[in-house]
């Protein structure tokens, strides 16, 4: 679940203001019996969940004792994550979401927080409740027992009401003297400064006025490495990730964006460290693909399916398609699961940690990146535009052939993005134009994939009659889009290769 809250800082003074207003229309304010909460949080010897943001904790009395919660680089909005389990050990599923930021390293008792809390639940007419609203007394203990600092604090939290109403509940406590203070958790306030330094992963702080070479790469590669290690969790726990993409999809267009990053500012990285790390990433995008693939079969069988109402195809026969392509999702996500928990997985995390910090640059990378980045920018531009690119398609090709240009204007285009933001104005143009490009091939690549999945699992299935009919006229549907794609790709092609978009490329 997703937690979205507020704190107000408030001394032993403060008198929690009547909140009866905040109610809607035939709602009220409930008061809950006061409860004493034990939390014991593990982290790190170097307290790398809390200095990411995240935590690990045992509360003592809830039904649900160990709980998870993981940033989601909105302040006051986390991802909160429960299970039960006894009080001595974490549960696996839990220990494993935090894998990227503990990498390993043993996890132990940090800080206990003792919190005496007065909750008030603003109800509906039907008593759902919307938002509650918790006055905490917090006391700090060491392991010994021993209090090591108190504090009081104010929390709203946003249950099944909407972000207007945790506002205005929000406005009532500051017009009664509560102070908004930065969203900082209790047991990062309990741990003190060493909780409050930067996390290990070093994530994009934007480009100077005047960036390098080096700069430009470093920029590029601590966006891919961010949401790449961002999705990890939410793979582990089968979520989606913003809108209506998927978890393993981001994750492997991270990997995707990295490896292409690395490939076209290959000369102003070291060898000994980009090709390793290109190598390794192909073997992560390896086994996110297979999982990525069956997503967008799955999908892409009922959009064709009910692409022509007047002309239905066998709802059953249609079933059975989906049904093979659900255990091939099945399988490929338990190699998913099994990737995650490996050595190979957990040292490549490691990996990239380090290397959001500082990737490994040569002396060119200190050239003007206004000088050096077009020049390498080029050569992907090349490759796609010459003969065994672009120059060399025509609507006769092989589906094959027109796979490898789609290979290779994600790469120009991936290349272009990554220098837009000093290039200027043609380098944008050009992505946008390229992004169209990309648009028609691969929508060329799944329909040409989804033909031939069709008719592969009817073959598979020889005495399924209906089945090799339906696959049929589902591989006909798809193949007829081939064709528009193929007759689309000319012009927005022309419109990429237009002077005002590339003229800035040597």
């Amino acid at each position: 679940m997703v937690e979205e809250e507020q704190k107000y800082e408030v001394d032993d003074a403060y008198l929690l203001p009547d909140l009866a207003g905040t109610a809607p229309p035939g709602g009220r304010v409930r008061a809950l019996p006061p409860v004493t909460l034990v939390a014991r949080y593990l982290d790190t010897v170097d307290l790398r969940l809390a200095r990411a943001g995240a935590s690990l904790r045992h509360r003592r009395g809830d039904e649900m004792p160990w709980t998870v919660k993981l940033p989601t680089g909105t302040p006051g909005v986390r991802h909160e994550i429960s299970r039960p389990g006894p009080k001595g050990q974490p549960p696996p599923e839990l220990v494993e979401l935090v894998t990227v930021l503990h990498r390993g390293a043993p996890l132990a008792p940090v800080t206990v927080v003792r919190t005496v809390r007065h909750a008030y639940e603003v109800c509906d007419r039907a008593g759902a409740v919307l938002v509650e609203v918790v006055d905490d007394r917090v006391t700090v203990r060491d392991d010994a027992g021993t209090t090591t600092d108190t504090f009081r604090e104010v929390e709203v939290e946003r249950k099944a009401g909407d972000r207007t109403l945790l506002d205005r509940v929000g406005g009532v406590l500051r017009e009664a003297g509560a102070q908004a203070g930065s969203f900082t958790p209790k047991h990062v306030r309990a741990l003190g400064e060493p909780a409050q330094a930067d996390p290990d992963l070093v994530a994009p702080a934007g480009l100077p006025a005047e960036p390098s070479a080096g700069d430009v790469v470093t920029e590029a590669v601590r966006k891919e490495i961010r949401r790449l290690l961002a999705h990890d969790s939410l793979v582990r726990l089968r979520a989606p990730a913003a809108g209506d993409d998927t978890a393993v999809h981001q994750m492997r267009v991270a990997c995707r964006r990295l490896r292409s990053d690395l490939r076209t500012f290959k000369p102003l990285l070291r060898k000994t460290w980009s090709g390793p790390l290109r190598t390794e990433l192909r073997w992560l995008a390896g086994v996110l693909g297979a999982a990525r693939d069956a997503e967008v079969l799955r999908a892409r069988l009922r959009r064709t399916a009910d692409a022509d109402p007047l002309s239905p195809l066998d709802r059953g026969a249609v079933d059975r398609l989906d049904e093979v392509l659900a255990e091939r999702h099945r399988r490929a996500l338990t190699a998913i699961d099994e990737m995650l928990r490996s050595a190979r997985y957990l040292a490549l995390v490691d990996s990239l940690v380090l290397a959001s910090r500082a990737p490994r640059l040569t002396r060119r990378a200190a050239a003007p990146a206004a000088q050096a980045l077009p020049a390498l920018v080029a050569r992907p531009w090349r490759r796609l535009s010459g003969p065994d690119g672009v120059d060399g398609l025509d609507a006769q090709s092989p589906d094959d052939r027109w796979h490898a240009v789609r290979k290779e204007g994600k790469q120009a285009r991936y290349a272009v993005n990554a220098v837009a933001p000093t290039v200027g104005k043609g380098a944008r143009r050009l992505s946008r134009a390229l992004a169209r490009v990309q648009d028609v091939l691969g929508e060329h690549q799944d329909a040409a994939v989804a033909a031939d999945a069709w008719l592969e699992i009817a073959a598979e299935r020889p005495d399924d009659h209906e089945l090799a009919v339906t696959a049929g006229r589902l591989a006909e549907r798809e193949r007829l889009s081939v064709r528009r794609m193929r007759g689309l790709f000319p012009a927005a092609w022309h419109r990429a290769t237009r002077r005002r978009r590339t003229s800035w490329l040597p």
